[in-house]
């Protein structure tokens, strides 16, 4: 299979139809621009549905990337799924996976929740029995009766070989400017040097990593340039960096944003 003939984004319109004009289009469409960013990476989607414990939906690329089988992601889902997972990381997603719906259903009206995406990180086995890294963006496509998300689309890229990262989970919300703002992080594992941003920071330096100019930042968080620049050189103080590029290629590298 050549991975060069498969466009995802085509793949899950296709499949999924009902998504076209709606916000999560929009999310999906940010997902499109941050890989106009980032060196290229080996990724697919999956549609999650967390009542059945199934994968309705399971891009091509599945196949090419990890070796996998679609057909058990469908038929057999969250156990075949989980069993390819470090068994490190399993229990430390779990809780990420809680600690994000106690987040959602308590700190975040039910009439913003369709604006959010998750990230978080893990291990999975291949075909060939070698872990590898996944970043997963997830959006939540269907509540449930108490606004609780249980189906939802997942983006999910290799990143690097199965060397053990910290799993970093993140909560944004997709603002009236088409741009995310990070309303929840936390580190699972050992101390990043971005624990000690501020999620306004955060997001400066994620947008800075997307190539952004401090006036493209200002206008898209409603801030002014000044503000920007304060807290461009703020986040070099906070993290010993010398410049802007030393830090972008440490959150790209890191898989941080």
């Amino acid at each position: 299979m050549n991975k060069q003939n498969i466009d995802l984004f085509a793949e899950i319109f296709e499949t999924h139809n009902e998504y076209k004009g709606t916000i999560i289009e929009q999310h999906i469409q940010k997902l499109r621009e941050l890989d106009e960013y980032i060196p290229p990476m080996q990724s697919f989607f999956i549609v999650t549905n967390t009542t059945t414990q199934k994968y309705p939906f399971v891009s091509k690329n599945f196949d090419y990337a990890l070796g996998l089988n679609r057909e058990a992601m469908s038929a057999i889902g969250a156990p075949y799924w989980f069993s390819h997972f470090h068994p490190d990381d399993l229990p430390i997603w779990m809780r990420v996976l809680e600690d994000l719906m106690i987040f959602t259903m308590t700190e975040i009206p039910r009439e913003e929740r369709a604006k959010l995406s998750y990230t978080w990180n893990f291990r999975i086995k291949n075909n060939k029995g070698e872990f590898l890294n996944v970043y997963e963006h997830q959006t939540p496509t269907y509540f449930d009766e108490l606004g609780k998300p249980i189906i939802g689309i997942a983006h999910q890229s290799i990143v690097g070989g199965g060397e053990q990262r910290p799993i970093i989970a993140t909560a944004k919300k997709l603002n009236d400017n088409n741009e995310y703002e990070t309303l929840f992080y936390k580190n699972y594992s050992q101390k990043l040097l971005t624990i000690t941003l501020t999620n306004r920071e955060k997001d400066i330096v994620r947008l800075l990593a997307l190539n952004k100019t401090s006036i493209e930042i200002a206008d898209k968080l409603s801030i002014s340039n000044h503000t920007v620049n304060v807290h461009r050189k703020n986040i070099l103080g906070k993290l010993n960096f010398d410049n802007t590029k030393e830090l972008v290629q440490y959150c790209l590298v890191n898989q941080l944003f």
